[in-house]
């Protein structure tokens, strides 16, 4: 039976969260985008364009969608063929996460639920996850010591060096 999938995402980081017959695990996606930062290339010169015009702020707006548009890619690749999905968060990205999945009608009909949520703590959001889709903790084995929640076992980050910005 395939997982039943929740994802919690901002544009920092995703927490996909897999619950099936065979227990719980969690992996953790960290976007490497920067935060997204008003564009100064105006401060100092003399002209209200600034050397390059709107050349700069439109080459920087280009280059922090793309590189979304590579976490959000990694983050779909990373789901499989899930049963259900819910998607959550606390901003935007969840929404254009939607859209992304849009693209595929597999994954977008999978679609359960697009939630507004604060900031989670990882096991926070393993929680609203087993809550969401009815699983009961109890009957998930417990993890050793030092794993984030009992019944949930965590991969590591799984950072992308493509996907951080060039410095």
């Amino acid at each position: 039976m395939p997982p039943q999938v929740g994802i919690w995402i901002d544009h920092k980081k995703a927490v996909i969260v897999s619950a099936s017959a065979g227990g719980v695990t969690a992996k953790t996606l960290e976007s490497g985008v920067g935060p997204h930062a008003r564009y100064s290339g105006r401060a100092g010169y003399p002209t209200p364009d600034g050397p390059q015009g709107s050349r700069g702020e439109k080459k920087y707006e280009e280059r922090y969608g793309q590189h979304l548009d590579q976490y959000y890619d990694e983050v779909i690749s990373q789901l499989g063929q899930p049963e259900a999905l819910l998607i959550f968060g606390p901003g935007e990205a969840k929404l254009q996460l939607k859209e992304r999945l849009s693209r595929s009608k597999a994954l977008s009909e999978r679609i359960i639920g697009i939630e507004t949520t604060d900031e989670l703590t990882d096991p926070q959001i393993v929680a609203k996850v087993k809550d969401h889709y009815g699983i009961d903790p109890s009957l998930i084995a417990s993890q050793p010591p030092g794993r984030p929640e009992p019944g949930v076992s965590s991969s590591a980050s799984l950072t992308s060096t493509r996907n951080r910005p060039r410095r």
